[in-house]
């Protein structure tokens, strides 16, 4: 089973998203969370809801059922996994036709950006182009925005309200780096009372998401350790808390607000739903995708501990993201008035075409690099198989690293090498 290894993260340093990381394939399978629950599995039904509570296996419609009275769903994604975010539209189809007053809450924009999300809610006629202008979406989140325009349509026609949950970036970071104690007034405002960083499952779930593909956090020492889950519990208890002050402002008796975000974040309800707990006594349910496992020469099963979610929906074997990634992170802030790569993802494109630590990024395309968001654009609107081409800074040389968006092929079965051997 492939997961993300808290993708997120990355923005935290990334000019735009690396080729994502895979998560350790036991965080999936931690005996964590519910009591009544994660002594045990439950096998990933492909197209199937399992509910992990009674063990039994809905569809989409009964799964709308069983959110009756729910005021609270986080539903996971992988950001770069188009079925994530097909399953993230189908709950908000069922919600609606069950009758519920359905609000949405996005980890993609930080509570300063709603004024964005109230526009797009008032204009109806506003075309994609406008909206991701003017909302700075490239800037914001900088995944493409086709993974979620389904979705923002969907909300458009039937007028669903949709909520700025997440912390400014920067924030983060000061948190990160400084702690709660730095941060501006109002921002301070943005989370609750308390935020809870002492709860040991949540580390032990923290750690087994960086698996050792993960080059940039796999070994990281404790400080820089301490710092990062210090940030995600922070991350954690914003979109909880600004989930809930938007859902008190809106409920009309039958809401439901359904949190858009990663799944790292409320794997085993140790994250947002954790956090906002001790300030909210409605009920809360969580809905993860969960991709089958892909095993090599044989039939793709899966089976997750029973604590990792309320329901789990079964999909295909993750494969490479729908939209390309080049696989580099660099520093946030500019070093020498370029962005510095601080990651080269293994087998990526950036890899391939040579890209080094250290390099300073300084064209894409013939065009300078000088805004993060600009550039995130550009990289949108390719598509697996066209060019990149960059210029870097190495060394006090200028050179040029032209990337070719290629997937990964699939690795053959041991008897499918044998047979092309047969064949010379």
């Amino acid at each position: 089973m492939k997961h993300h290894a808290l993708a997120a993260l990355l923005l935290l340093l990334s000019a735009y998203p690396a080729h994502p990381a895979r998560a350790d394939e036991r965080a999936a399978d931690l005996p964590l969370g519910d009591p009544a629950r994660k002594d045990r599995e439950v096998s990933v039904v492909l197209d199937g809801i399992v509910d992990t509570a009674r063990g039994d296996t809905i569809g989409p419609a009964a799964l709308a059922g069983r959110l009756d009275g729910v005021k609270i769903v986080f539903v996971g994604e992988s950001h770069t996994d188009m079925d994530f975010h097909r399953v993230q539209l189908r709950v908000l189809q069922e919600l609606v036709r069950r009758g519920r007053t359905v609000l949405v809450g996005l980890e993609m924009y930080p509570v300063p950006e709603q004024k964005w999300l109230d526009r797009w809610h008032a204009n109806r006629k506003m075309t994609d182009e406008k909206f991701l202008a003017e909302s700075h979406w490239y800037g914001n989140w900088g995944y493409p925005w086709n993974y979620y325009r389904d979705i923002f349509h969907f909300t458009h026609e039937h007028g669903i309200r949709m909520f700025a949950i997440n912390l400014p970036r920067g924030a983060v970071t000061i948190v990160r780096k400084q702690g709660f104690d730095s941060l501006a007034a109002d921002v301070r405002a943005m989370l609750p009372p308390k935020v809870d960083t002492t709860n040991e499952e949540h580390r032990r779930l923290f750690r087994a998401f960086f698996g050792d593909e993960d080059a940039l956090h796999g070994n990281m020492p404790p400080e820089m350790f301490e710092g990062m889950f210090r940030a995600q519990c922070a991350w954690d208890a914003a979109m909880g808390w600004n989930t809930l002050q938007a859902l008190k402002k809106h409920d009309d008796g039958r809401a439901i607000m359904v949190v858009l975000i990663g799944s790292g974040h409320v794997a085993y309800g140790l994250g947002a739903e954790r956090q906002v707990r001790p300030w909210f006594d409605g009920r809360m349910a969580t809905v993860l995708p969960v991709p089958i496992a892909d095993e090599p020469c044989g039939p793709p099963t899966g089976r997750v501990r029973a604590s990792y979610a309320d329901f789990v929906w079964g999909l295909p074997p993750a494969s490479e993201p729908e939209y390309p990634t080049v696989g580099i992170a660099t520093a946030e802030a500019k070093s020498e008035g370029h962005y510095k790569v601080i990651m080269v993802m293994k087998d990526s494109p950036a890899s391939a075409a040579g890209f080094e630590v250290g390099d300073l990024l300084v064209a894409m395309d013939g065009e300078r690099i000088d805004d993060r968001e600009a550039m995130q654009r550009r990289l949108a609107a390719k598509r697996w198989g066209d060019d990149v081409d960059y210029r870097v800074l190495r060394e006090g040389r200028e050179v040029d690293l032209p990337v070719h968006l290629r997937r990964s092929a699939p690795k053959p079965c041991a008897a499918d090498s044998t047979a092309a051997g047969d064949g010379q």
